[in-house]
């Protein structure tokens, strides 16, 4: 097995979600886009959303052209890599304007010298004194 230098594999996957981050801020849609992998997958806060690459810049282009882009700062995070320094994996807690308190978590590849996004899911976290409130007024929208 290989040895690697996890503590710098860690800092720079730390370093590739903080500019996803800034990307999405400033409505730079080839630089947010460059940050996945062909074959990554973004979860959306909505069940329906399960974005392919493709689908999701369809869904952003006119947001992004509209210079809208998301905010979301990271106010917490917990980043893994796996032995070999080809994946990490991480949670974040995020602070929306909108949303409020929100969790970011996913997969990284190392594919050459850059982490890619292979998965990034985007939740709210929703406090457990509320959750059977929520489901019920999911149940009751639909």
């Amino acid at each position: 097995m290989p040895l690697v230098d996890k503590r710098t594999l860690e800092t720079e996957a730390r370093a590739t979600l903080d500019d996803f981050h800034a990307a999405a801020a400033a409505a730079n849609e080839a630089r947010y886009f460059s940050h996945f992998a062909t074959d990554g997958v973004f979860l959306g806060t909505d069940a329906t959303e399960r974005w392919t690459v493709d689908a999701f810049k369809a869904y952003a282009k006119p947001h992004f052209d509209a210079g809208k882009g998301w905010t979301y700062k990271a106010t917490e995070r917990h980043v893994d890599i796996d032995a070999e320094g080809r994946y990490a994996w991480f949670d974040e807690l995020l602070e929306n304007a909108k949303l409020g308190v929100c969790r970011g978590s996913g997969v990284l590849r190392r594919e050459g010298e850059e982490w890619k996004v292979v998965q990034y899911n985007l939740t709210i976290p929703i406090p457990n004194s509320l959750a059977l409130k929520v489901a019920d007024l999911i149940r009751d929208s639909k």
